[in-house]
């Protein structure tokens, strides 16, 4: 067995939901080179590369494949959204099952059913993840009724939009597999407008993320994400870049360059091949030959090159 240590980069499965409208398929076209598999139509007034609309569960899933058996088409999947593509999945088992409706199998068996399929389709886009393809889904958001087990009295909170009881299977395990779980939503703030403070209205609007859990809402991360941030994809840019694919190079040798190395070479041989006479004092122009006379008494002088003989007496 092999064990590993440290932190390892890989592409990011990021599930961003909110009411409808907030700019979730805007922010989902930033992430790096999107293409989209629309199941609701969303994008038609986007510039954005998208896969055609699936009108099946079976075309959904050819289409995660042609991805996943060319990773080189996109560096992001988005599938906008999860809970229209649930829909095509509760068609499809109803329609392999031979049922009018999900409620028509007995003792909830739909539901469970639906579990299944959407956890193979979940494992899926895990292996689109392995190629290096981060993985986006969008989600609307739904405000349902929570009452926690060890206190009195129930809330609203706002969770993933998937179906009514379906949600209760698939919505957990779409939580469990995203590495990021991104509530987006308007930030509104109620303002006292009598003196008695017994009227308010709401004030704000702007749009916000909020990346851990409340008790108003679901939401998660695993990067030590500020708890609100603004609904900016430039907030969360450096969560992918971390995980985006490299180009494998070779090492790069410290060594000098052939070209220069031959040029430094050849200065150094010439430099060698060159002796310094400045201390003989020698004129410039003198010839390179030179005679002295070595006789007692005699004061050596420079001569003139010997000419050619030939072969005649003076």
């Amino acid at each position: 067995m092999k064990i590993t240590r440290g932190v390892i980069q890989k592409a990011k499965k990021v599930v961003v939901y909110g009411p409808e409208g907030i700019g979730k398929s805007t922010f989902a076209s930033k992430f790096p080179n999107p293409v989209f598999i629309d199941t609701e139509g969303s994008t038609s007034s986007m510039d954005v590369a998208r896969l055609p609309r699936p009108t099946s569960w079976q075309m959904l899933l050819e289409e995660i494949d042609y991805v996943k058996s060319n990773p080189h088409v996109c560096n992001t999947l988005v599938i906008d959204t999860i809970d229209w593509a649930e829909q095509l999945c509760i068609e499809f088992i109803c329609a392999k099952h031979q049922k009018d409706g999900i409620e028509s199998f007995s003792y909830g068996k739909g539901y469970v059913y639906t579990k299944e399929e959407f956890g193979r389709f979940l494992n899926r886009l895990s292996d689109v993840i392995e190629t290096g393809i981060n993985v986006v889904l969008t989600a609307h958001a739904q405000m349902r009724k929570f009452e926690q087990p060890d206190e009195m009295g129930a809330y609203d909170r706002y969770e993933l939009k998937l179906g009514t009881k379906t949600s209760s299977q698939t919505a957990p395990l779409v939580k469990e597999w995203s590495d990021a779980l991104l509530f987006a939503n308007y930030k509104t703030y109620s303002v006292a407008v009598d003196d008695k403070g017994k009227k308010h209205k709401a004030q704000g609007g702007k749009r916000v993320m909020y990346t851990s859990h409340h008790p108003c809402w679901d939401a998660k991360n695993r990067y030590d994400l500020d708890e609100e941030l603004p609904f900016d994809y430039m907030e969360i840019a450096h969560i992918l870049m971390s995980g985006q694919r490299q180009e494998v190079r070779q090492p790069i040798e410290n060594k000098m360059p052939e070209t220069k190395r031959e040029s430094l070479d050849a200065a150094s041989a010439q430099k060698e091949e060159k002796t310094d006479y400045s201390f003989v004092n020698i004129p410039k122009g003198t010839p390179e030959q030179m005679e002295f006379n070595t006789g007692p008494g005699q004061i050596s002088r420079a001569v003139r090159p010997r000419k050619k003989e030939t072969g005649f007496s003076q």
